[in-house]
């Protein structure tokens, strides 16, 4: 089924159950770290991208769309299941991530779908091979240099050692963001559970330090990959009630031919507010600007 010669993950963790991830599960080595990525379906490629939580805010998603698509996910290094980088956490490691399963599974004609940070992270990896990419979806992320108080502000917030300490030492993030105006609206109590897991004390280090690492990263690769792409079929997927620095506007200033959803009563994740029109929206797209620009 996979082109990866990797093995596959001998001992699935007791506490991430098939009822919270119906996905097989494989590791890759990326920098002497093992990292942790899905493969399921098949048909054109999707490869999903979220850097600082972990591959179940997919789960809904993926299970609509893996019937009709070829369907990959995976954990950026110290993020859910897989270990830690072990050098400095930034932009670059999460991309040198997926530019490993990109190679080596030979992805071609990809559909980058991608959430937060893992957008600038996949469009970072992205520059290294732009004849790759078919299409790209932007979930509530942005893919430019970090600008204005409240956007830098809010990055600083996230990304100061104290903040990332304090919520090692109570957890705060994982509990804050596991409810309906997170990631939970349509989550039963075990599948919150499992999402918490995932943020341990170590996940949760992680996740304020690429916030940290996204303020400083230099986007002159990004800038310019976004250029190269300016002829691909752009979807933008944003929370009704979750775009208070006007991202999705910016999508269209650089991508004027994007075409731009919004999410009734959505917040920051719309892949788990609405799995349903988030999967459809999706489909709907692919087959009326990928799949038919290709013929």
């Amino acid at each position: 089924m996979n082109k990866l010669n990797a093995s596959r993950d001998p001992a699935r963790p007791e506490w991430l159950t098939e009822d919270a991830w119906p996905f097989p599960m494989h590791h890759l080595d990326c920098h002497g770290a093992s990292v942790a990525y899905t493969d399921v379906g098949t048909g054109p490629t999707l490869v999903f991208v979220n850097v600082g939580m972990w591959s179940i805010l997919w789960r809904d998603v993926i299970g609509r769309l893996s019937d009709g698509y070829r369907c990959i996910t995976l954990d950026a290094p110290g993020c859910g299941l897989s270990e830690p980088a072990r050098t400095k956490v930034d932009l670059v490691v999460a991309a040198d991530a997926i530019d490993q399963v990109v190679r080596q599974l030979d992805l071609v004609d990809i559909t980058l779908v991608v959430h937060d940070l893992g957008a600038p992270a996949a469009l970072e990896a992205a520059a290294r091979w732009p004849q790759r990419i078919a299409a790209l979806t932007v979930i509530n992320g942005f893919g430019w240099r970090p600008s204005g108080p409240m956007f830098r502000g809010m990055l600083a917030t996230m990304g100061n050692p104290v903040t990332r300490e304090i919520d090692a030492l109570t957890g705060w993030l994982p509990r804050a963001s596991a409810t309906r105006f997170g990631v939970a609206r349509n989550w039963n109590r075990a599948t919150r559970k499992t999402y918490r897991h995932g943020l341990q004390r170590r996940q949760r280090r992680s996740f304020h330090r690429y916030m940290n690492a996204a303020r400083h990263h230099d986007y002159t690769r990004i800038d310019t990959v976004a250029r190269q792409l300016s002829d691909r079929p752009v979807l933008t997927i944003f929370g009704q009630r979750n775009d208070p620095l006007h991202f999705q506007p910016k999508w269209r200033e650089r991508f004027p031919h994007a075409t731009q959803i919004t999410i009734p009563k959505g917040y920051h994740f719309p892949m788990c507010d609405n799995p349903d029109l988030v999967a459809t929206t999706i489909t709907q797209w692919h087959a009326d600007h990928v799949l038919l620009s290709d013929l």
